[in-house]
Protein backbone atom coordinates (compact mmCIF):
# COMPACT_ATOMS: atom_id res chain seq x y z
CA UNK A 1 0.00 0.00 0.00
CA UNK A 2 1.25 3.45 -0.88
CA UNK A 3 1.46 6.23 1.67
CA UNK A 4 0.18 9.62 0.49
CA UNK A 5 0.72 12.90 2.28
CA UNK A 6 -1.78 15.75 2.06
CA UNK A 7 0.93 17.75 0.26
CA UNK A 8 0.33 15.67 -2.93
CA UNK A 9 4.05 15.50 -3.72
CA UNK A 10 3.45 12.51 -6.00
CA UNK A 11 1.79 14.82 -8.55
CA UNK A 12 5.03 15.65 -10.37
CA UNK A 13 3.21 17.91 -12.85
CA UNK A 14 2.64 20.47 -10.07
CA UNK A 15 5.62 22.82 -10.15
CA UNK A 16 4.38 25.57 -7.84
CA UNK A 17 1.69 25.52 -5.16
CA UNK A 18 0.51 27.20 -2.00
CA UNK A 19 -0.64 24.90 0.74
CA UNK A 20 -2.09 24.99 4.19
CA UNK A 21 -3.25 22.12 6.37
CA UNK A 22 -5.15 22.51 9.60
CA UNK A 23 -6.64 20.22 12.21
CA UNK A 24 -10.30 21.09 12.72
CA UNK A 25 -12.48 19.90 15.59
CA UNK A 26 -16.13 20.98 15.65
CA UNK A 27 -19.48 19.35 16.33
CA UNK A 28 -19.72 18.45 12.61
CA UNK A 29 -16.17 17.41 11.79
CA UNK A 30 -12.96 16.26 13.41
CA UNK A 31 -9.86 15.77 11.30
CA UNK A 32 -7.56 17.49 8.85
CA UNK A 33 -8.53 19.88 6.10
CA UNK A 34 -5.93 20.85 3.56
CA UNK A 35 -6.07 23.48 0.85
CA UNK A 36 -3.73 23.22 -2.11
CA UNK A 37 -3.77 26.13 -4.56
CA UNK A 38 -2.09 25.19 -7.82
CA UNK A 39 0.10 28.04 -9.15
CA UNK A 40 2.06 26.36 -11.94
CA UNK A 41 2.07 22.99 -13.72
CA UNK A 42 4.25 21.38 -16.37
CA UNK A 43 1.08 20.46 -18.24
CA UNK A 44 -2.61 20.42 -17.30
CA UNK A 45 -4.10 17.09 -16.26
CA UNK A 46 -7.38 16.34 -18.00
CA UNK A 47 -9.92 13.66 -17.15
CA UNK A 48 -12.65 12.76 -19.60
CA UNK A 49 -16.07 11.97 -18.23
CA UNK A 50 -19.16 11.36 -20.30
CA UNK A 51 -17.49 12.74 -23.41
CA UNK A 52 -16.44 15.98 -21.70
CA UNK A 53 -12.89 16.94 -20.76
CA UNK A 54 -12.44 18.21 -17.21
CA UNK A 55 -9.22 19.92 -16.22
CA UNK A 56 -8.42 18.70 -12.70
CA UNK A 57 -4.87 20.02 -12.31
CA UNK A 58 -3.84 23.40 -13.71
CA UNK A 59 -2.99 26.92 -12.62
CA UNK A 60 -5.92 28.39 -10.66
CA UNK A 61 -7.40 25.07 -9.55
CA UNK A 62 -7.78 24.35 -5.86
CA UNK A 63 -7.83 20.97 -4.13
CA UNK A 64 -9.50 20.65 -0.75
CA UNK A 65 -8.46 17.55 1.21
CA UNK A 66 -10.83 16.25 3.87
CA UNK A 67 -9.29 13.59 6.10
CA UNK A 68 -11.71 12.75 8.93
CA UNK A 69 -10.18 11.36 12.10
CA UNK A 70 -10.95 7.69 12.73
CA UNK A 71 -12.50 7.16 9.29
CA UNK A 72 -11.17 5.14 6.38
CA UNK A 73 -11.28 7.61 3.53
CA UNK A 74 -9.82 10.87 2.28
CA UNK A 75 -11.92 13.16 0.10
CA UNK A 76 -10.23 15.50 -2.36
CA UNK A 77 -12.58 18.10 -3.80
CA UNK A 78 -11.12 19.58 -6.98
CA UNK A 79 -12.43 23.11 -7.52
CA UNK A 80 -12.25 25.42 -10.52
CA UNK A 81 -11.19 29.07 -10.31
CA UNK A 82 -14.77 29.98 -9.25
CA UNK A 83 -14.63 27.48 -6.36
CA UNK A 84 -17.15 25.20 -8.09
CA UNK A 85 -16.58 21.45 -7.73
CA UNK A 86 -15.13 19.80 -10.83
CA UNK A 87 -15.00 16.35 -9.21
CA UNK A 88 -14.52 14.67 -5.85
CA UNK A 89 -11.86 11.97 -5.66
CA UNK A 90 -12.11 9.66 -2.67
CA UNK A 91 -9.32 7.36 -1.58
CA UNK A 92 -10.42 4.48 0.62
CA UNK A 93 -7.70 4.18 3.26
CA UNK A 94 -6.23 1.51 5.53
CA UNK A 95 -5.12 4.01 8.15
CA UNK A 96 -3.83 7.52 8.68
CA UNK A 97 -1.34 9.41 10.77
CA UNK A 98 0.98 12.39 10.97
CA UNK A 99 4.63 12.35 10.03
CA UNK A 100 6.88 15.43 10.12
CA UNK A 101 3.76 17.51 10.90
CA UNK A 102 2.10 16.39 7.63
CA UNK A 103 -1.02 14.19 7.73
CA UNK A 104 -0.86 11.08 5.58
CA UNK A 105 -2.95 8.03 4.73
CA UNK A 106 -2.17 4.60 3.39
CA UNK A 107 -4.17 3.98 0.25
CA UNK A 108 -6.29 0.82 0.27
CA UNK A 109 -6.45 0.67 -3.56
CA UNK A 110 -10.19 1.30 -3.94
CA UNK A 111 -11.21 4.78 -5.08
CA UNK A 112 -14.47 6.55 -5.77
CA UNK A 113 -14.91 9.37 -8.24
CA UNK A 114 -18.00 11.50 -7.71
CA UNK A 115 -19.20 14.05 -10.25
CA UNK A 116 -21.45 17.03 -9.53
CA UNK A 117 -24.29 15.37 -11.45
CA UNK A 118 -24.32 12.60 -8.81
CA UNK A 119 -22.54 9.94 -10.85
CA UNK A 120 -20.32 7.71 -8.72
CA UNK A 121 -17.59 5.69 -10.36
CA UNK A 122 -15.84 2.91 -8.47
CA UNK A 123 -12.21 2.74 -9.55
CA UNK A 124 -9.44 0.20 -8.96
CA UNK A 125 -11.65 -2.61 -7.65
CA UNK A 126 -9.36 -4.90 -9.66
CA UNK A 127 -6.34 -3.63 -7.69
CA UNK A 128 -8.13 -4.27 -4.39
CA UNK A 129 -9.07 -7.81 -5.45
CA UNK A 130 -5.54 -8.47 -6.73
CA UNK A 131 -4.03 -7.27 -3.42
CA UNK A 132 -6.27 -9.73 -1.57
CA UNK A 133 -5.40 -12.63 -3.91
CA UNK A 134 -1.66 -11.91 -3.53
CA UNK A 135 -1.91 -11.67 0.25
CA UNK A 136 -0.88 -7.99 0.32
CA UNK A 137 -4.00 -7.22 2.34
CA UNK A 138 -6.10 -9.32 4.70
CA UNK A 139 -9.72 -10.33 4.20
CA UNK A 140 -10.56 -7.86 6.98
CA UNK A 141 -8.95 -4.94 5.11
CA UNK A 142 -10.65 -6.03 1.90
CA UNK A 143 -14.04 -6.08 3.63
CA UNK A 144 -13.33 -2.75 5.35
CA UNK A 145 -12.71 -1.18 1.92
CA UNK A 146 -16.00 -2.55 0.57
CA UNK A 147 -17.89 -1.48 3.72
CA UNK A 148 -16.40 2.03 3.54
CA UNK A 149 -17.40 2.37 -0.12
CA UNK A 150 -20.96 1.27 0.62
CA UNK A 151 -21.22 3.51 3.68
CA UNK A 152 -20.11 6.54 1.65
CA UNK A 153 -22.55 5.74 -1.16
CA UNK A 154 -25.41 5.39 1.32
CA UNK A 155 -24.60 8.44 3.47
CA UNK A 156 -22.44 11.29 2.16
CA UNK A 157 -23.10 10.61 -1.52
CA UNK A 158 -26.79 9.71 -1.18
CA UNK A 159 -27.86 13.24 -2.06
CA UNK A 160 -25.25 15.11 -4.05
CA UNK A 161 -26.51 18.61 -3.17
CA UNK A 162 -26.07 17.84 0.54
CA UNK A 163 -22.59 16.44 -0.12
CA UNK A 164 -21.67 19.61 -1.99
CA UNK A 165 -22.97 21.73 0.90
CA UNK A 166 -20.99 19.57 3.36
CA UNK A 167 -17.83 20.14 1.30
CA UNK A 168 -18.35 23.91 1.17
CA UNK A 169 -19.04 24.07 4.92
CA UNK A 170 -15.76 22.28 5.61
CA UNK A 171 -13.92 24.68 3.31
CA UNK A 172 -15.33 27.53 5.41
CA UNK A 173 -14.23 25.75 8.62
CA UNK A 174 -10.68 25.70 7.33
CA UNK A 175 -10.53 29.47 6.76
Amino acid sequence: MKKYRLTYDEWKCIKKKDQRIRFVSTDRFCGYIGVLEIKEVTEPQIWNYNGKDRIVCDKGIKWISILPKDKYYCITAMLDSNDEVIVWYIDVTADQGVEDDIPYFRDLYLDLIVYPDGTIITDDMDELEDALKKGVISKQLFQMAIDTKEELENTLFAEISLFERYTKELIEEEK
